[in-house]
This record gives structure tokens, C-alpha cells and sequence, in this order.
């Protein structure tokens, strides 16, 4: 099974995270931000990972930390869990559509992080945070798992449609990119390696 687990303390916060990347999409899911706790629940779902995580942060202050610290867990778990990346698709892509709203995401496990986000909210603030903070969880989970990310919001009204076809797109597509695959004998590389 690819699974791991991660505990992260900072003077900020106090996460822990149990991935298992084979699993049917159950979550247990305590952030402290029920917004962000609906997305990570969405993006475990769609992608059929089981996944606990808690997360004890300093939301007196704000939500930056927290969700900046949990792209860093989430990131380093999933990593973690994936080991060599021998046998998987190493690609995945999805368009995903929610009501008025289309959002495109590609990822690449390739162990080079890079972001392209082009996500214009059409609100500033979905549940509470203010949605420049999605830029940082995205940002801290692909270089945490070694991963170029694409995203892209092709259109979309409601800022809630928005970040929910975000999360879920990003699931079906890293769901698309872990796979393992018969055909592939150690790393999709030329290289032979990542």
C-alpha cells in the first residue's frame, strides 16, 4: 500500500496527516477553516484517496499559516507516499465542470515544481478567506511534492463553483497521475530517473 504519515509543528501550527494514496475517497478532516475542510473533503473524494488530517493553527491571527502549512503537509505526505514513482502515469490532466464554471488542471510528477495559476476569483473571499491564500496551499503542495501544476479557471461566476471545480480538478488529475500502469517498467523517464 502507498500510504505515510506526517507531523509537522511549527510555532504556528500543528498539523498531522495519514494519506494512503490507494484508498476510496474517506476523509477525516479538522483544519479549524470548515471551507477549507469542504474542499480537502471534495478532493479526497474525487480522487479516491483516504486521508486524516488535523490541523491546530494560529487562526487568531489568520488563516495564512494554516492553509500555507497545509499545502507544506499534504505535499510532503503524498511525496512520501508515492516513493520512487516506479510503474505510475506520471501524467494527469482533467477539465472539470461545476454548474456555470470550468476549470482546467495538468499535473506532472516529474520531482520539478513549478506553478501556473490562473485563477481570477470572481469574489475575494469564498467561506471566510480571502482567496489569494489558495495560491499559497497550491503553491506549498506542488513544491512539497515535487510537481508541475497547471491550473487554469476557463470560466466560472460564483467564487464557491470556482475553488470547488479547482480542488476536485486537481484530484482527478493527480488521481489520473498516481496510477500505477502495467506497461510501464520503473519511471515514465527517458532518463530513467525523476
Amino acid at each position: 500500500m502507498r500510504s505515510a504519515t506526517t507531523t509537522r509543528t511549527t510555532k504556528e501550527t500543528d498539523i498531522r496527516v495519514k494519506l494512503d494514496i490507494d484508498g476510496n475517497g474517506i476523509s477525516s478532516i479538522d483544519t479549524g477553516i470548515p471551507f477549507l475542510d469542504h474542499m480537502l473533503d471534495l478532493f479526497t473524494k474525487h480522487g479516491f484517496f483516504n486521508l486524516e488530517l488535523t490541523c491546530n493553527g494560529d487562526l487568531e491571527i489568520d488563516a495564512h499559516h494554516t492553509i500555507e502549512d497545509i499545502g507544506i503537509a499534504l505535499g510532503q505526505t503524498f511525496k512520501e507516499a508515492l516513493g520512487d514513482k516506479a510503474g505510475i502515469n506520471r501524467y494527469g490532466w482533467s477539465y472539470l465542470p461545476m454548474d456555470e464554471t470550468l476549470v482546467r488542471t495538468v499535473v506532472d510528477l516529474s520531482s520539478r515544481p513549478y506553478l501556473v495559476y490562473h485563477v481570477d476569483s470572481p469574489a475575494v473571499e469564498v467561506g471566510g478567506i480571502n482567496v489569494r491564500l489558495f495560491h499559497e496551499f497550491f503553491y506549498a503542495f506542488m513544491v512539497n511534492v515535487g510537481m508541475n501544476l497547471h491550473i487554469e479557471l476557463l470560466y466560472g461566476e460564483e467564487a464557491h463553483h470556482v475553488f470547488e471545480a479547482v480542488f476536485k480538478g486537481l484530484s482527478k488529475a493527480m488521481c489520473q497521475a498516481v496510477e500505477k500502469n502495467g506497461r510501464i517498467d520503473g519511471v515514465l523517464s527517458t532518463k530513467g530517473t525523476f
